[in-house]
């Protein structure tokens, strides 16, 4: 037990420290720059951040969201990122650890989609070079490393696919972005059929619900744009961990 304790407190620290560079990299990003481009540092200040100031999760909570040398406002995009990537490298963990080769691979998967959320909630983008990394590594998988008949995951991509390009070329573009055509090959390449399925509907339930719930609040209009990428990869992350649990309960209750 003890050891399993450990270990869960190592998955978790590794998720969280790539969740923290992840971070570093979609602010680099933004700001035009390479991700070797110098050591960190405050982006109100400038003031260059030490060891103290770049533990995970550890170093938001005690200095209380404030930049230690000049006080500004740490966003939350900081701490979320952080316990979100760790939470799901557990979670990867307890539900696959018994499968070491898929475990694994599943982490690099998870470090692309957090990239995909933060920036496509960001700035309405889902970068090429990211999905086309997560799409490589999938296909990589299921083609050389999966236990599972490969052409039935590349049908379940076609399909996924397939279905948002014709939303996006009926609409020429208007209701659904060409980024989420690519990002639901890699869903129906990753989760198979019918996984894909739940998680496109838990992506198009929950957008649908976020929306309503924004024009209540005033925060949006009906003509204003709201990025679908954030949600595919929630929908991603529920038929990857409870996909078959929500299937399964769906068929003994339909049954």
């Amino acid at each position: 037990m003890a050891l399993r304790i450990s270990i869960s407190f190592f998955v978790f620290l590794l998720g969280a420290c790539w969740g923290s560079f992840l971070n570093c990299l979609v602010y680099r990003w933004e700001q035009g720059k390479r991700i070797n481009s110098g050591r960190s540092f405050c982006p109100k200040c400038r003031h260059q951040l030490g060891f103290w100031d770049l533990i995970p999760v550890a170093s938001f909570v005690f200095l209380k969201r404030k930049c230690r040398y000049c006080g500004g406002k740490i966003s939350w995009q900081y701490f979320l990122a952080e316990t979100a990537t760790g939470g799901l490298f557990l979670a990867s963990y307890i539900l696959f650890h018994n499968d070491f080769t898929f475990l694994v691979f599943s982490w690099p998967v998870i470090i692309l989609l957090v990239i995909i959320f933060i920036y496509d909630l960001k700035h309405y983008i889902i970068p090429d070079r990211v999905i086309y990394s997560a799409i490589g590594i999938v296909f990589f998988y299921r083609l050389f490393a999966g236990h599972e008949p490969f052409f039935g995951f590349l049908w379940a991509a076609l399909a996924a696919a397939g279905f948002f390009f014709c939303i996006w070329a009926v609409s020429r573009g208007r209701w659904m972005a060409f980024g989420d055509v690519k990002l639901a090959f890699f869903m129906g390449l990753f989760l198979g059929l019918p996984g894909v399925i739940l998680a496109l509907f838990a992506a198009f339930l929950s957008g649908a619900a976020t929306g309503v719930i924004l024009l209540a609040l005033g925060r949006k209009k009906m003509q204003s744009q709201v990025p679908f990428g954030p949600f595919l990869v929630a929908g991603t992350f529920i038929g990857l961990f409870w996909g078959d649990k929500i299937i399964r309960w769906y068929l003994n209750l339909s049954g």
